[in-house]
């Protein structure tokens, strides 16, 4: 199904805005005592794994072809995973001849499925050694990363502090908080809410290093938004309800693409889930730039390529 057709005409920004509103409150209680203590294994994560290979990505006997010669490693958003967020990516890329991976970060203990939660700097730790595995195992010397939301945001920091910038060739961000977000200008009322800021630093301190500036974002964009030698593509819908202004998004520097999903299809209305998981218009753009060289045009037609 389409994203603009009318089953997902549906109010989905109240919807999403509210379903994640409410996650966040019930993360935040003391019963899912829930800390910022180092991350531990997804209790799914066995089930994950096999779910990911029997759908062709996850393999670890992938040789990278001569056609596409960098694996492919997708990072997944916040309260996503590994399997969940790329249910329709992973094998799209899949098929166009890519070695495909994707990992679970940012896991809090108690909270199992979830993931994307814990401090954001700990979970770039976590990208680096799965890139590095990923590396060891296709034998390619870069990686080229994909990631939604969070998960398009949080590899930069993996580029400028972590040494990524010798790892990567491309970092393409679907709907990425890259200067963090208002949520709807929701981040502004915490001050009206004594005690509202620290309960999310303590329970959940990887949305509250996501909040527009944050310490963690002010830092992250100290110096400038890019590092050299990696080209960065940023896909934004106009209709993006979590990652707000959506303009924040883009990126300024060399070697940048900020591209608008309604520049190449007008009609289409996905907003910041539906661009991430299920929007094939979005993922032609993904596949143009993986590989600029076979850049075809991105147009409403692409959906259904």
């Amino acid at each position: 199904m389409l994203p603009w057709t009318r089953a997902s005409r549906t109010p989905r920004p109240r919807r999403t805005l509210a379903a994640l509103l409410l996650a966040v409150a019930a993360l935040a209680t003391p019963a899912a005592t829930a800390t910022a203590a180092a991350p531990t294994a997804s209790p799914s994560a066995s089930t994950a794994g096999e779910t990911a290979t029997s759908r062709g990505w996850n393999d670890y006997s992938c040789k990278p072809s001569a056609a596409h010669p960098r694996p492919v490693v997708l990072v997944h958003g916040t309260f996503g995973n590994s399997v969940d967020n790329w249910l329709v990516l992973a094998p799209y890329l899949v098929n166009r001849g890519y070695c495909v991976y994707s990992l679970d970060y940012g896991q809090l203990p108690g909270v199992p499925f979830f993931n994307g939660l814990g401090p954001i700097d700990k979970s770039a730790g976590q990208l680096d050694a799965f890139v590095d595995k990923v590396l060891a195992a296709t034998g390619a010397p870069e990686a080229d990363l994909v990631g939604h939301s969070q998960g398009g945001m949080m590899p930069n920091y993996y580029l400028k502090f972590l040494g990524g910038a010798d790892k990567v060739n491309a970092l393409i961000g679907i709907a990425p908080d890259n200067h963090g977000t208002t949520l709807l200008g929701l981040t502004r009322l915490l001050p009206y809410f004594p005690g509202a800021e620290d309960l999310l630093t303590e329970k959940t301190p990887g949305l509250a290093d996501q909040i527009a500036g944050s310490p963690f974002i002010t830092r992250l964009n100290a110096g400038g938004d890019t590092v050299p030698g990696v080209r960065y593509t940023v896909i934004a819908t106009r209709y993006d309800e979590v990652v707000t202004p959506y303009r924040t998004q883009y990126l300024d520097g060399p070697n940048v693409r900020n591209v608008l999903l309604q520049d190449l299809c007008p009609v289409d209305l996905s907003e910041h889930v539906a661009i991430g998981t299920i929007d094939r218009i979005a993922f032609h753009e993904v596949a143009n730039a993986l590989d600029p060289s076979r850049a075809t045009p991105t147009t409403c037609a692409s959906a259904v390529g």
